[in-house]
């Protein structure tokens, strides 16, 4: 039984509310590389200091991450705040 378990990999990708376009796509370079490789993609923006004022920013930025790993993947879990970091999960789609 032990032996046929799938073991699931988690793979994380951190933004900032203020995340560059630049910096956004050699991250989602990553995430479709992850998401190629079979493993879970947990994306989150982290909100440091005063920056929790911008949470609209923070669930533009992951709502537009997922719609651009659309074909690649599917949202688990909607962007949901936690404490001071937002947190989405995308799952790889069947072959």
């Amino acid at each position: 039984m032990k032996a046929k378990a799938v073991k699931v990999v988690v793979k994380e990708i951190r933004f900032g509310p203020n995340t560059d376009e630049h910096d956004y796509n050699f991250k989602l370079k990553h995430a479709e590389k992850f998401l190629n490789e079979g493993a879970k993609v947990k994306a989150y923006v982290f909100f440091k200091g005063r920056s929790i004022l911008f949470k609209d920013k923070g669930e533009i930025l992951l709502l537009k991450f997922a719609q651009d790993l659309e074909e690649l993947g599917k949202v688990e879990q909607m962007p949901r705040l936690e404490g001071k970091r937002m947190t989405m999960f995308i799952t790889p789609k069947k072959k």
